[in-house]
């Protein structure tokens, strides 16, 4: 073809043509073992993009730098593009949460990470990153996440550091443990909650304040609790609402009501819960993960949310992510089993109890453990397994039948089969089977395994459960894992492993929703053939008097652990 003599218009024809092919929709491959195989074959990178679907700046992304021509330019020549949502994918969001979401990481064709980028890329920066991977593949120094041999448990050396730490990071002027972005760290939160237990004066004000805090975080009109709040404050809010947030925030207000008897903590659990009940539970009783922040994609929606209910109902509703994730429903039906015994509220327990009905029929898995979605691409996942034996120990707390701690035992042993790697402390928080075939663990989910484990050996005695406990301890007592960020959770764990749970037996007919009026979650619940009323025992198997009110028991537990406390 001669182009000399071509016309501006015909020039003007083929620029048009051009750009509307680069202006096509993206491509989104999905995350699958073969993926690196197309890659070497194609000398192709693999560019993987985390998103959630509350997510506002994910959105943004698509909208803008996922339309740009010179992006998709440079991704057709040589990149291989895969799409996760981070929610369905638990192995992959542990491994790049720090990158929070979106997340974007490019791979070379042999799985190794170049870049991780956090957040938002506009298109400019985003086209100038994959041409500078093309022309500089070099891998980016990553710390390996294998955690050592089985060490032990957290010496005293590292625990008073671990301690100096939570308090050095807590913002004593607004509240909180972050000083970038304010939301309630529930596992901060609890950890000074069980401190001011035992009379720490310190530790109460610093729950106070991050509760004082939160209360900004929940939604006036809907109820439920926005995720965060930016500008070190309190008061601008990302709109999304996650269940994780939702269960966490409804526990800890729980057990923050029942400390502080203020009624503006039972209030903020109350309308927590009327949120997930009223909004996040479907048709056959199990719970949503969770909604948008956006009413329209990539648009910040303050003007939205400052409205009442009949002005957000006239414009819409922000997209409900409608999965039905075991590992979600696990997590409410939890925080609803407290609250729900905490303040007298039946229709709560109801539908905690539904949800994991529904899990066990819909996600059971051979062996004991839970699968996350109807079908998984990956997995089995620890926190799926995880969340799911909390639950049905705190059920069986509750109503005493052995059939839930039958199940909780079930979900153990299944943990130590399918995520303990002999040699190393910790559980894997996923079954190798992906891409990148790399054991990775978190700390998070081994703070939940060592105190799911811890309560769970006091109730059956099995040393399997505390042999397991202790797997989960010693990953929590490598120095980098400890110190790593708020340590509130880890001190949390070593904490119970080191005392024993206040052991409650209910005899005669006496009504178990009195031993949930005091703020105690750790603690052991039996029966016994007992004069009515709830004894209070130790692990000669010494008992009190029966306690027949709640005041009166309150007031011998409060002794009691301050004692435990010197």
């Amino acid at each position: 073809m001669h182009l000399k003599g071509l016309s501006m218009k015909t020039w003007g024809i083929i620029f048009c043509l051009s750009a509307a092919v680069w202006a096509q929709p993206m491509k989104w491959e999905k995350w699958e073992p073969q993926v690196f195989e197309r890659a070497k074959r194609g000398n192709r990178y693999v560019l993987l993009e985390m998103e959630a679907v509350w997510c506002h700046w994910c959105h943004v992304m698509e909208e803008t730098t996922y339309k740009d021509p010179e992006v998709l330019k440079k991704l057709e020549e040589h990149y291989i593009t895969v799409k996760v949502d981070q929610d369905a994918r638990p192995d992959l969001s542990s491994r790049y949460q720090e990158y929070g979401w979106p997340a974007t990481i490019i791979f070379s064709p042999e799985g190794q990470e170049i870049v991780c980028l956090t957040g938002y890329q506009a298109p400019k920066r985003m086209a100038s990153i994959l041409q500078g991977v093309v022309d500089d593949p070099s891998p980016i120094a990553k710390i390996s996440t294998l955690p050592p041999p089985t060490t032990g448990p957290m010496s005293d050396q590292l625990r008073t550091r671990a301690e100096e730490r939570h308090f050095s990071h807590y913002d004593f002027q607004n509240g909180g443990y972050s000083f970038q972005h304010k939301f309630l760290n529930w596992d901060s939160c609890e950890y000074s909650l069980r401190k001011a237990l035992d009379g720490d004066a310190k530790s109460a004000q610093m729950a106070r304040m991050t509760l004082d805090g939160q209360l900004h975080l929940i939604d006036p009109v809907w109820g439920g609790v926005y995720q965060y709040s930016t500008d070190n404050d309190w008061v601008h809010p990302h709109f999304e609402k996650i269940m994780e947030h939702q269960a966490n925030n409804l526990r800890i207000f729980t057990l923050a009501a029942l400390y502080f008897k203020e009624p503006r903590y039972q209030q903020a659990a109350e309308r927590i819960a009327s949120y997930l009940m009223n909004f996040l539970r479907s048709p056959e009783g199990a719970f949503y993960t969770s909604q948008d922040a956006d009413l329209v994609k990539g648009e910040h929606s303050a003007e939205y949310f400052a409205l009442d209910d009949k002005g957000r109902r006239a414009l819409g509703m922000p997209t409900i992510d409608k999965h039905c994730y075991a590992r979600e429903n696990a997590w409410a039906a939890e925080a609803l089993l407290l609250y729900g015994q905490a303040f007298h509220k039946p229709e709560a327990v109801r539908a905690a109890t539904t949800a994991l009905d529904w899990i066990l029929k819909e996600r059971a898995l051979p062996g004991g453990g839970f699968g996350h979605d109807a079908r998984d691409q990956a997995g089995p996942y620890l926190g799926d397994t995880l969340a799911c034996g909390r639950a049905f120990l705190t059920l069986y707390q509750l109503t005493g039948e052995g059939e839930w701690l039958k199940r909780a035992v079930q979900a153990a042993d299944f943990m130590e089969q399918k995520f303990l790697v002999k040699g190393r402390a910790g559980l894997a928080n996923a079954v190798l089977n992906g891409p990148l075939d790399r054991l990775h663990y978190t700390r998070d989910e081994n703070i939940g395994a060592a105190r799911f484990l811890n309560l769970l050996w006091h109730s059956t005695g099995q040393e399997s459960h505390r042999r397991l406990r202790d797997q989960a301890l010693s990953y929590l007592a490598v120095p980098e894992v400890a110190l790593e960020y708020n340590t509130g959770g880890v001190l949390l764990a070593d904490l119970e492993s080191r005392r024993d749970p206040i052991h409650f037996t209910l005899g005669g007919g006496a009504e178990p929703l009195m031993t949930f009026e005091y703020p105690c979650f750790y603690r052991l619940f039996t029966r016994a053939a007992a004069p009515a009323g709830v004894l209070v025992c130790d692990d000669r198997g010494v008992c009190s008097r029966p306690f027949k009110d709640a005041d009166s028991l309150g007031q011998y537990l409060s002794t009691l652990l301050r004692g435990a406390a010197r």
